[in-house]
Formats: C-alpha cells, structure tokens, sequence
C-alpha cells in the first residue's frame, strides 16, 4: 500500500462512558486523505464525543486514535498542542469569543503563533472575503447574525491553513437557505484546498452535499460506512431509519438522548 493510501486519521477500538453509560463501544473509522468523510446518527450517539476525543478535549477510556500513523493518545501535552497546529476546528455554536472584534476572532491561532498583527489582519480579511463577508473585520460577535457568526467560524476554521478540518453539526441552528451557503463553502473548501475534513451531523441533505464518505454511528459503533452517492439506495436497514426520519425501526430511539445527557452531567 503506498503512502497515498495510507488514512490520514485511523481509529480503532476507541472506547468512552460516562459512570455507566458507555456512549462509544469500539470505535473503528478510517479518515483517507484528502478526503471529506461525515459521521451521521442520531443526536445523543456520540458523535460530538467521537470528535472531542480525536481533539484530546476528552479523554479516552481504551483505544487508539492515530494521525499519519502516530498514536495521539501518547502524545505529552506540549506535542499534543503543536501537531494541533495542523488542525481546524469548526465548532457547533460557532464558539467565537465576545471580547474580541471578528478579525481577532478569525486570526486567534495566527496571533498564538507570534504572527504580527497587521499580517494576521489581513489574512484574516482574505478568508472572511473567502466566507463571503466584507468590511465586518472590526465588528464584534455581538453585532453578527447566526448565519455570520457561522460564516466567522468557518473563516477562523482555516486562517491558519489547516490540513486537516473537524465541523461539528457546520448547518445547525441555521435556516435552509443559510445552510446552503455553508455547505457550498464546505465544498468549495475540500474542492480548493484538497483538505481532509471530518464532519458530524445528523443533517442528511447537509450530509450527502459536503462528504465522500457516510459513516453511521450506532449504539456506541460505526455501524456502516458507505460512499455518500449511495445514501439514497442503501437498504441497511439502520441507516434507511435515520436517512428517512422515522421513529420506528432496528435503532431504538426510547429514551437513548435524554440518557446519555443525563450521564454526561453526572
């Protein structure tokens, strides 16, 4: 197999509960690169859980998470925090911080890195020009819409030329048309840059606009993993459940959200 074949980002047998709830069972995922794969199911499955523990932002109970065929979860603090230099992180609430104008915000990682200021500035203006908005730079995230303060995160996301990208649910809160603009971004990002994205969502048109690969996160596993023009003709029965919205069939919806919230608070 050559190096090109390789995945960027394996998993294998990645574990996690919270007291008794176990929410990921043996997770096995392979990421190729250059690559945007999507990982669907239900909410409360895990999926955020999934992402934060490839970020080191929660840690693993048993497993491996490897990047280039490096086993992260080996990794000392002080490396851990310079390969995540590589990294870009949308997050679901657009997370951006209230005290600092939206160029700030966009350039934070450059600013960390020991960028100047005008040279971070202006970047951070290329991007937002990227992301489809001009002369907000100054502007604080108070004075943005959801959909702008979407579009900001997704300009702080790859300011600093990430080569790889996480989106965690990139089109919720948002109305269809707005979500339709991220997802033309997503794309045209993975169509430009040829980075590897990894997204979740349970947002199935979001889904099979922006992915190669769809993976289904069920009952703590990647239950199937399919590409993403066939979301539509896969008769898997679990992913049938999800991909049409029904209430009944083999994915037990009874309490499964409320539960693992309840076990994440404890």
């Amino acid at each position: 197999m050559n190096q090109s074949q390789l995945p960027r980002i394996s998993i294998r047998g990645l574990s996690k509960r919270f007291g008794e709830k176990v929410i990921l069972d043996g997770v096995d995922l392979d990421i190729m690169p250059g690559r945007s794969t999507t990982v669907i199911g239900m909410s409360g499955t895990g999926k955020s859980v999934l992402i934060k523990c490839i970020l080191g932002i929660l840690k693993p109970d048993a497993g491996e998470i490897l990047v280039d065929g490096e086993n992260w979860l080996t990794l000392t603090e002080h490396e851990h925090l310079a390969r995540m230099r590589r990294i870009g992180m949308l997050f679901q609430g657009a997370a951006l911080f209230d005290s600092l104008p939206v160029w700030e915000n966009v350039s934070f990682a450059l600013l960390r890195q020991g960028v100047d200021k005008k040279t971070a500035k202006q970047r951070a203006i290329e991007v937002l020009e990227w992301v489809g908005l001009h002369k907000i730079e100054d502007l604080m995230p108070s004075e943005l819409s959801g959909g702008m303060a979407k579009r900001v995160g997704l300009a702080r996301t790859i300011c600093h030329k990430p080569d790889i990208v996480f989106l965690d649910e990139p089109t919720t809160g948002l109305d269809p048309i707005m979500s339709d603009v991220i997802n033309r971004l997503i794309l045209r990002l993975h169509k430009d840059s040829g980075t590897t994205i990894l997204s979740i969502t349970h947002d199935m048109k979001s889904a099979a606009m922006i992915s190669d690969q769809i993976a289904l996160l069920c009952h703590g596993r990647v239950h199937r993993q399919i590409p993403s023009d066939q979301l539509d003709s896969d008769q898997d029965p679990m992913l049938r459940q999800l991909v049409e919205g029904r209430a009944e069939g083999p994915i037990n919806c009874s309490g499964w959200g409320k539960q693992m919230e309840e076990a994440i608070q404890r």
